[in-house]
């Protein structure tokens, strides 16, 4: 992902709300949204050149997500990232048993931010800083730096969300992703990428040549367990391809 908002919420009727953008280049093969069938229960898309996800969800109740760090100046990793919210969603050990293992070999990976948990506590890890961070209950933003850093499309992002909680139905979730707004050139971060790459990865929902916003999810998870998974494909020129919406119970 290279986008994620979130209202957590521990107590509440819906403890998580959350809506996302998977940004990347088109030609990467992925499958949509849905149950892997070699691993029954686990539902996510799937990167099908390294074999990872980049959210999803259990049956179990587990949840994880990711984003990558953009810094053209880092060490390439030698594994991919996206095996790490798969990993854990598989897996049986608790969220912060996870993390602390990863963190003792974090420098296999490129950095990344990694978001794990359930309706009961969510934990935030940043690769570069190498601190577990059990969230406490507020409003959230994470593209790719640290959490809540304010750049154009986190703010404008938070701030939208902020204003569906009322009624946070996945249909709204997936329309505040979809803004494609450019913010002032003055206000865009300097992530050594150059301004004409600055200014396209500056809005919440990317469109550019050969590479773009490709997956939008809405998640709504509910206190008694129960899930509603949405997520809406999109393909060059932010055409969308296809929607899936899935309910469960965890």
């Amino acid at each position: 992902m290279c986008l994620i908002v979130f209202a957590w919420r521990p107590g509440h009727p819906l403890p998580l709300v959350l809506a996302a953008n998977r940004d990347e280049f088109y030609d990467r093969a992925a499958t949509p949204l849905g149950e892997w069938a070699d691993i029954p229960g686990l539902y996510a898309g799937r990167d099908l050149q390294a074999g990872g996800t980049w959210l999803g969800m259990t049956t179990g109740g587990r949840f994880a997500a990711l984003t990558n760090i953009r810094d053209p100046r880092q060490p390439r990793g030698a594994r991919s990232r996206g095996e790490l919210p798969l990993d854990y969603l598989r897996g049986a050990a608790s969220a912060p048993a996870f993390l602390a293992e990863l963190a003792l070999r974090v420098d296999e990976y490129s950095g990344f931010n990694l978001l794990l948990g359930d309706r009961h506590a969510l934990y935030y890890f940043n690769s570069e800083e190498g601190e577990i961070r059990r969230l406490l209950p507020g409003l959230y933003g994470l593209s790719n730096a640290g959490l809540d850093t304010p750049w154009p499309k986190v703010l404008r992002a938070t701030a939208a969300l902020a204003a569906t909680l009322d009624d946070p139905r996945p249909e709204r979730l997936l329309d505040l992703l979809g803004d494609r707004q450019q913010p002032p050139r003055v206000l865009l971060p300097d992530t050594g990428v150059g301004l004409d790459w600055e200014m396209l990865l500056a809005t919440v929902f990317i469109v550019g040549p050969g590479y773009g916003t490709r997956a939008s999810t809405a998640l709504v998870m509910a206190g008694d367990g129960g899930v509603r998974l949405v997520e809406r494909s999109f393909g060059n020129e932010g055409r969308a391809i296809g929607e899936v919406d899935l309910r469960f119970d965890t």
